[in-house]
This record gives C-alpha cells, sequence and structure tokens, in this order.
C-alpha cells in the first residue's frame, strides 16, 4: 500500500508511516496541481492538510485511491460528493487542534489589549513609545463569544479564569447547556451591547457568512475590540475597516482572512489591528497530535479495514453497508433538508422507523441522520464516528422508534426535529432498490428527490400562484428543472418544491416572498 503525503505532516506521523508493516511512504509536499494529478494514480493514500485542494478532476486521476486523511479538522479542500462517489473515503481529526485554537484567540486578545505587537515594532525601529501604547485591563470586562462549539466553550472557560465576565450566543445550543456551562445566554443584540471584547468560533457558513457586518457594528459599544480566529469571511471585512477608521471598533486581532493571503487587504495599514498568518492551529503539541491522529487512522484503514473520523462512510461491515446504503444516504439527506427547515436549539431528535426492513441494525442510518442534522451546524467536526457525541454535547436528546407496520408504504423513515418553539418533520422512503425519495413535510404529502439547488416556497391555493412563481423566475433567467406540489391535508395553502439548475441569488428570492400569494420561501441546497 501507497501513501503520499502532500502538505507538511509532523515527523512523528511520517515516521509512524515509515514503521508501519505492509505500508510504502511518499513525502512530496508543494506540488502543483498537474503535478499532483500525474502522480496520485500511483498511490492508495493521501494525506493532506489545508494547501492540498483535493478536486473532482484530481479524484478522477486517482485510480487507486482509497482514502484521504486530513491531518486537522477543515475539509473546505476536499469534494466530499466527488470523493464519496467515487468510493473515497475522507478522515479528518477532529479535536486535535481544539486547545490550541481557543489558546491563541486568548493570546490575540491579551496582545491587542496590551499593545504588545506595536510596542515590539516600536522598539526594533529604535524607539520608546511607552506613552503611546497606553493598553487596557481585561479584568471584569465583559467577554462576548459568539459560537459554543468545542473552541468557543474552551475561550470561555479560559477567559472566566481570567476573571472576565462571559456570555454567549450561539442559536444551535440550548440556553440550558450553556448555563449549566457557568455562562449566560444572550441573543446577538445582547451580546453587542454588553460586550467589551467579541470573539468568534462559528464555523463557515451560508448563514453565517458576513455575520459581522455593518448593522451589527452598529449595534456594539463604542470602543469594542474584536477577535477573529474562526474562519475568514464571517466578518465583512470592508465594514470592519470602516467601523475601525471611525473608531467605533477600538481594535481588531485576525488570524483569518477573507482571501488568505490578504495580499494588500486596507486592514493591514491600520495600527490598531494585529494578525497572524492563520496560525490557530500551527503549535507543535497540535500538530504532533493531528500527525499522530491521521496516520494512525489511515494505518488502521489500509491494514485492517477499521474506519475512524470518516465524514462520508459509516463504520460498518462492507455487506451491512451493501444492504442499507440506499438508507443511509435518505436519511443524511433528509437529516441536511430538515436542518434547513428547523429553526432554533435542538432539544430533542426523534427518529421513527415504521415497516419491513428485514432485521437490518439501523443504527448507522439513525447515526446519518443525526450527521446531516448537524452538518449545516457544525460541518468541520461532525461526522458518522461522533454525530451522537455532539448531540449529546449540545443537550439534544434523541430517541429511536420502530414499527413492523406501515400503511403507504413498503418501509418509512420520519425525522422530527423539536426546538423550543415548533415541531419540524419529515418523512422519506426508498422507491426501487435506490431511489430516495421525501413523501411529507410537516403535514404537506410531497415525492421529491432530495438532491441540488431547491426552493421550498408556502402558497395560497388559489389560481396564479404557481404562474407568478414561474414569472418570477423566468424574468432572472432561472431555468426551472423540476416542480412539484403538495397539499396541506385540509388546508388552503400549497408547498410547492422547485429544482432549479442554478441556486436562487437572495435578490431574487426577496422578489418571490414579495408575490401576493406567497407566504414563505425557504431556499435549500441538499
Amino acid at each position: 500500500m501507497k501513501v503520499l503525503v502532500s502538505d507538511n505532516l509532523g515527523e512523528v506521523g511520517i515516521k509512524m508511516f515509515q514503521e508501519a508493516e505492509g505500508i510504502e511512504v511518499d513525502v512530496r509536499t508543494g506540488l502543483p496541481p498537474e503535478q499532483l494529478k500525474e502522480i496520485i494514480g500511483g498511490y492508495d493514500a493521501l494525506v493532506i492538510r489545508s494547501a492540498t485542494k483535493v478536486t473532482e478532476d484530481l479524484l478522477n486521476a486517482a485510480k487507486k485511491l482509497k482514502v484521504v486523511g486530513r491531518a486537522g479538522i477543515g475539509l473546505d479542500n476536499v469534494d466530499i460528493p466527488a470523493a464519496t462517489k467515487r468510493g473515497v473515503i475522507v478522515m479528518n481529526t477532529p479535536g486535535g487542534n481544539v486547545v490550541t485554537t481557543a489558546e491563541h484567540a486568548i493570546s490575540m486578545m491579551l496582545a491587542l489589549s496590551r499593545n504588545i505587537p506595536q510596542g515590539t515594532s516600536s522598539m526594533k525601529a529604535g524607539r520608546w513609545d511607552k506613552k503611546k501604547f497606553q493598553g487596557r485591563e481585561i479584568y471584569n470586562k465583559v467577554l462576548g463569544v459568539i459560537g459554543f462549539g468545542k473552541v468557543g466553550s474552551i475561550v470561555a472557560d479560559r477567559a472566566r479564569g481570567l476573571k472576565m465576565r462571559v456570555i454567549v450566543h450561539d442559536p444551535y445550543v440550548t440556553a440550558d447547556r450553556i448555563e449549566k456551562a457557568g455562562f449566560e445566554s444572550v441573543s446577538l443584540d445582547d451580546l453587542c451591547m454588553k460586550s467589551d471584547y467579541i470573539t468568534i468560533h462559528v464555523p463557515k457558513l451560508k448563514d453565517t457568512l458576513g455575520l459581522i457586518k455593518k448593522d451589527v457594528f452598529s449595534r456594539m459599544k463604542d470602543g469594542v475590540m474584536i477577535i477573529n480566529c474562526a474562519r475568514g469571511g464571517i466578518i465583512d471585512e470592508a465594514d470592519l475597516y470602516d467601523a475601525l477608521v471611525s473608531g467605533k471598533v477600538a481594535g481588531a486581532a485576525l488570524d483569518v482572512f477573507e482571501v488568505e493571503p490578504p495580499g494588500n487587504s486596507k486592514l493591514l495599514e491600520l495600527d490598531h489591528v494585529i494578525c497572524t498568518p492563520h496560525l490557530g492551529a500551527s503549535t507543535l503539541e497540535a500538530q504532533t497530535n493531528v500527525a499522530v491522529a491521521v496516520a494512525n487512522q489511515i494505518i488502521d484503514y489500509l491494514t485492517n479495514g477499521t474506519i475512524i473520523n470518516a465524514v462520508n462512510v459509516p463504520s460498518v461491515t462492507g455487506d451491512l453497508l451493501k444492504k442499507i446504503g440506499p438508507f443511509l444516504d435518505l436519511a443524511d439527506r433528509m437529516g441536511c433538508l430538515l436542518a434547513q427547515l428547523t429553526k432554533g436549539p435542538l432539544k430533542e431528535v426523534i427518529i421513527e422507523y415504521t415497516g419491513d426492513f428485514q432485521g437490518l441494525d439501523l443504527s448507522p442510518v439513525s447515526t446519518a441522520a443525526l450527521k446531516g442534522l448537524l452538518t449545516p451546524v457544525v460541518p468541520d467536526d461532525v461526522n458518522f464516528v461522533n454525530a451522537h457525541i455532539i448531540a449529546q454535547e449540545r443537550g439534544i436528546k434523541v430517541t429511536e422508534t420502530a414499527s413492523a407496520e406501515s400503511e403507504d408504504y413498503l418501509n418509512l423513515i420520519t425525522i422530527k426535529a423539536v426546538t423550543p418553539e415548533r415541531t419540524c418533520t419529515v418523512s422519506g422512503t426508498i422507491f426501487g432498490k435506490k431511489d430516495a425519495r421525501v413523501i411529507k413535510i410537516n403535514s404537506f404529502r410531497v415525492e421529491m428527490t432530495p438532491v441540488g439547488h431547491l426552493a421550498l416556497i408556502n402558497n395560497v391555493d388559489k389560481p396564479g400562484a404557481i404562474g407568478s412563481i414561474g414569472a418570477t423566475l423566468g424574468k432572472h433567467k432561472i431555468n426551472i428543472g423540476r416542480m412539484q406540489v403538495g397539499q396541506e391535508k385540509e388546508g388552503e395553502r400549497n408547498i410547492i418544491f422547485l429544482r432549479t439548475d442554478t441556486s436562487i441569488p437572495d435578490n431574487v428570492i426577496e422578489d418571490l416572498r414579495a408575490l401576493p400569494l406567497v407566504k414563505s420561501v425557504i431556499p435549500l441546497e441538499l
């Protein structure tokens, strides 16, 4: 078995590959994409960090490739659907660098408060600007933590040890869980109004892209300080620049940028901005942790067939995988759909199986449903191994039931997501041997294939509603690939599912919402 290490990996990980029986390792870092494509066909495993881009084109050339291992968490640089289609397992190493990233955020906050980088630069230039770099204490200041996942919760705990007052905003974590950890759960508005410092620890998603922008800055305290060691693009950099120039924001500490390297970013011209080149996970300890983890995982898979921390394949035997494969895909997509329909923090997930499942072990299917449901919230962290653990950590109760009786379908999966506000339900089945279908959403009966660019539209069941929707999309040159209409039982509303050739832009969504007979529009990506 041949392993290619294409990005820098801790020496301990390389040594583990070298010492593993039956495994040959090549270390070739910094290869241009075309050169990597030329040689990838000879390897069974590929070990990467963030530099290598595992594209569909590269995967098509990787005829022998069985597994891609990421020494770290983020998988933005891997085309996971393309890997899954080719049967390539994608693994990451969640947890190996969370402490390091949290410590970096705390370090950045302290350095920003005491002007340490500016003072260092001044002294190296031969000056003694003692009065110029007067700092501020963090003692008894309010730290607003946006995102209470693995990193955010550690930052909150460390800041509490520094005698800061910590408040937390995370719409996907229940207030009970945050309060049980000893912190106050607040809205984003309250966090902005109360915080002396704001630190960001959310994943980069459609909902978080540009989360901190002009209107959010306007609601912050004058003189607030901002720390971002999460992902570039969560803060609108143009709006941050304006807030810094106006004095609304007194300083910013940035480890990540919208474009990396940031080039001639105007932010780098400001004296009250300190920055590092995405060093959050760059410590000897963290790189050792992820190198050991990825080496162990790949060696175990290549020699024993054991799957650990895979994001696209559950840990099951090959025979069972053949039997439940269609249900895994259906449950994953149903969970992803449900996540986009559900608002507020999850309290409970109920998974119901009805009909003839031939005595199959359905626990991996439940895991797939949880993974799909949690992925839009914690995309870098969740996989088939830890989905239940993450649900437990977030205070989400998971209930599974099974019944042999099914009125209309040979077998049916129903997933219910319970939040403090409401319960949202999606039901699905398999047509034939492997065709996944969603057949019910809440009280609406539909028949839809859960894949592609979709829009869910609630409208009044009156003449002209569907025509106005089609005309609006046509005006913007958006082609409807498929339209399905479901009716509310004994109701006056329809539910319309559209599949379009391209994503529907935000301005078109707003035009659709403004139509007289349209009640709501939810864009979906599956």
